[in-house]
């Protein structure tokens, strides 16, 4: 009996394996729109952050009647803005790297 070579070899790059999915335009324009619910951390796969930003979002909605709320509500959006714009900017393989594969969780 033949005993056959196995079809993958582990010592080469599998060319035709599936890339992963950049996700750079979609986060970068969820940031910018609803970065204040944490929807872009979601996407990205972030759900600690992202529970955090809506964690913010809904205290300072439920504080708005004592002032304090007004001050509450604007940090997780101009975090989502701040985000946004940086996600935009950088090159399809930064994202990537940085937010994908590195999982680099805030800025």
């Amino acid at each position: 009996m033949e005993t056959s070579k196995p079809k993958e070899d582990w010592n080469t790059p599998n060319t035709e394996a599936p890339k992963q999915e950049n996700k750079k335009i979609l986060a970068g324009v969820l940031a910018i729109l609803l970065g204040s619910l944490g929807v872009h951390k979601f996407i990205l796969g972030y759900n600690q952050e992202g529970i955090i930003l809506l964690g913010i979002t809904i205290v300072g909605y439920a504080t708005l009647c004592l002032i304090v709320g007004a001050f509450i509500v604007w940090i997780p959006g101009i975090i989502g803005l701040i985000e946004g714009i940086i996600y935009l900017t950088k090159t399809d393989e930064e994202f990537y790297n940085t937010y994908q594969a590195n999982k680099k969780g805030w800025f």
